[in-house]
């Protein structure tokens, strides 16, 4: 049943566990880029963009991801059909994956926005006062200073928002793109043997957060090297 080749069903749980990997991957980098910018806005002093990530931040993290990811999807796609029929143009129909990328990627990026958020303000105020006496422009100081000061700080952040998104990612099953867990449960659906194959679901995911932990700990330890270790 486990097999690659047909008749078995190990091929497509395979594939599933492909496209969850690169759903998760595809969405935490847009998540990434959204969280670099709404950390940055909710650090600036322009108040009504500091209001309007605060409302982000807040409503994101407090509705289920499943309303969100079902909520975003439907109502986005009608709301961007009605632009084109105002425009005089035909309605489209939006690819899952994309769709699946951009509303995991939404939703990441809230949480993004507060894991930088803090990983910044750990940054001793001491170091950025004496980038600025030293004449560095803003662009020179975030990329001297602050990149490199905020990855050690963000990166526990960052593994827990991985994991995060892996087990998400099996939510975009109701927009119909197949990954790892949909792909388990059509392959026991057909066998009528789901403790097997939910199971087998479930081993593929461990496998994923294993070799994720061992990353970001090589990560980590790379980025803190030269810094004494917390006892």
């Amino acid at each position: 049943m486990l097999a690659i080749a047909p008749p078995g069903w190990g091929g497509v749980l395979l594939t599933g566990a492909v496209a969850t990997l690169f759903i998760s991957s595809g969405a935490y980098l847009v998540g990434m880029a959204l969280g670099l910018a709404g950390a940055l806005g909710k650090l600036s002093g322009f108040r009504p963009l500091r209001y309007t990530l605060n409302a982000y931040t807040t409503v994101v993290r407090a509705v289920p991801e499943l309303i969100l990811i079902v909520a975003l999807y439907y109502a986005g796609t009608d709301g961007l059909n009605r632009i084109l029929a105002w425009a005089g143009l035909g309605p489209i129909e939006v690819n899952g994956l994309v769709a699946a990328v951009a509303v995991l990627g939404f939703v990441q990026g809230a949480y993004m926005t507060e894991v930088l958020r803090g990983a910044i303000l750990a940054i001793p105020v001491g170091q950025l006062e004496a980038a600025k006496a030293f004449g560095m422009r803003p662009t020179l100081r975030f990329r001297r200073i602050v990149l490199p000061a905020l990855i050690p700080n963000a990166l526990p952040g960052f593994a827990n928002l991985w994991m995060s998104v892996i087990k998400d990612s099996a939510l975009i099953a109701v927009v119909g793109y197949q990954e790892l867990a949909l792909a388990a449960r059509v392959a026991a659906s057909n066998t009528k043997q789901y403790m097997v194959f939910f199971l087998a679901a479930a081993v593929l995911y461990l496998l994923i957060t294993i070799v994720s932990n061992m990353l970001f700990s090589a990560f980590e330890a790379y980025f803190r090297r030269g810094q004494r270790p917390v006892s």
